[in-house]
């Protein structure tokens, strides 16, 4: 089983200088979501040279391609985001983004170049018996571009009986992999609290209603929903990151916006969090004789793995790397729109380790290899690991039967 995967990581290898070109192309020129135009013109190319029929416009921008091989009642998904985020880069190497205020700081180049690599393999050798579809994703930095593909007909177009999704993690190591059932992101909800006062002169307060104590109010309020409300077992997160008030120093203004996000792995967390949230401000606002406007939008559920998947991801990962080098996932607050495909399949969604940074050429930012930082770059040395995965999980998902 050992010579098998280093068979198969070497063979993969071999080809690796092209898609290392392709990720490098995708990192030079990121797309935000829904505009990840040129990003799947250059999926569509590869795939349709590899032989791999496919199919365009899921989610405005998503490409599926289909690599049948057998039964045609089993098959599987395999999902890949493709977006970049609005963020200046900051590194200077050759294949830095030539598009200001654009970046790919979290990976998804990779992503998208790993599952390429995986796709070209498995349409050369079709060693399985069903149906492996690619899923290259739109929109996932919040773009919720996997339930608009689910919105569009993804599962419907594609029948398949499971789904699988996989993201680079910074800090763990290269050549290691984490996974756990249940959930291992957290859900992820955003509020805008627009409180109104009555604006008036700095040197006189008491000739208006100053909304800018309440706001420091509310903030400190919102903190004891955690320590006070929820149950002391249950994990959650609320942070107001934005303030904005007053465009002067001699002016009290009218109002004051709050915005900012809420991170819980339940529902049932959620939706305490929201009513307290709620309450608080419409009560300390009316207390102080002012009132609010509260917004609460739930926008990504929490990602829950399914038991049984996890046993085949971690199986397929052990006979690559040896069990020493799979390790649990412990969850994190971050949230990914694979959730969404969670719920409505069984699947799994995986970490693989993309190192501490020292991967990066001369040129790289000052700040840490980390996510959604201006000095982050994927590491191009995952590439053939993070592919052999993506292949040897096919062939325990959908076995050849040789009896």
């Amino acid at each position: 089983m050992a010579n098998h995967a280093s068979s198969l990581i070497a063979e993969i290898t071999a080809g690796i200088g092209e898609i290392r070109a392709i990720r490098h192309d995708l990192h030079a020129h990121p797309e935000l979501c829904f505009e990840e135009r040129r990003t799947a013109d250059l999926v569509a190319e590869k795939l349709t040279e590899w032989g791999i029929p496919l199919h365009r416009g899921l989610g405005k921008t998503g490409v599926v391609g289909m690599i049948k091989a057998g039964d045609a009642d089993k098959a599987i998904g395999l999902r890949a985001d493709m977006d970049a985020l609005p963020m200046q880069e900051n590194n200077q190497f050759r294949h830095a983004s030539t598009y200001p205020g654009k970046m790919h700081a979290c990976g998804h180049d990779g992503h998208t170049a790993m599952l390429l690599a995986a796709g070209r393999y498995l349409a050369e050798h079709r060693d399985f018996d069903g149906t492996v579809y690619l899923i290259f994703q739109p929109a996932e930095e919040n773009g919720g571009g996997a339930s608009v593909m689910m919105e569009d007909g993804l599962f419907r177009l594609f029948p398949m009986q499971a789904v699988y999704g996989m993201h680079n993690c910074p800090g763990l190591a290269a050549g290691r992999f984490a996974l756990s059932a249940g959930p291992v992101m957290a859900a992820f909800s955003a509020f805008r609290i627009v409180i109104t006062g009555l604006g008036c002169h700095a040197a006189m307060p008491h000739l208006g209603l100053d909304p800018a104590p309440v706001a420091a109010q509310l903030i400190l309020a919102f903190q004891t929903i955690i320590t006070r409300n929820l149950h002391p077992l249950e994990n959650a997160v609320i942070s107001v990151t934005t303030v904005h008030v007053g465009e002067t120093g001699n002016v009290i203004a009218d109002s004051c916006e709050l915005g900012g996000t809420v991170r819980t792995f339940s529902g049932e967390a959620q939706k305490l969090i929201e009513r307290r949230m709620r309450e608080l401000s419409e009560h300390i606002c009316l207390a102080h004789g002012m009132s609010c406007h509260f917004e609460f939008s739930a926008n990504y559920p929490a990602t829950v793995n399914h038991a049984g998947q996890v046993a085949i991801a971690r199986k397929a990962m052990t006979e690559l790397v040896g069990a020493e080098n799979v390790e649990p996932q412990q969850p994190t607050m971050g949230a990914e729109d694979f959730a969404f495909m969670l719920q409505s399949l069984p699947g799994c969604y995986c970490f693989i380790g993309n190192g501490d940074g020292d991967h990066r050429s001369g040129g790289h930012g000052a700040g840490p290899c980390t996510l959604h930082n201006g000095s982050y770059d994927f590491n191009d040395d995952i590439l053939a690991l993070g592919a052999a995965y993506w292949v040897k999980l096919v062939a325990e998902c959908l076995p050849i039967d040789n009896t």
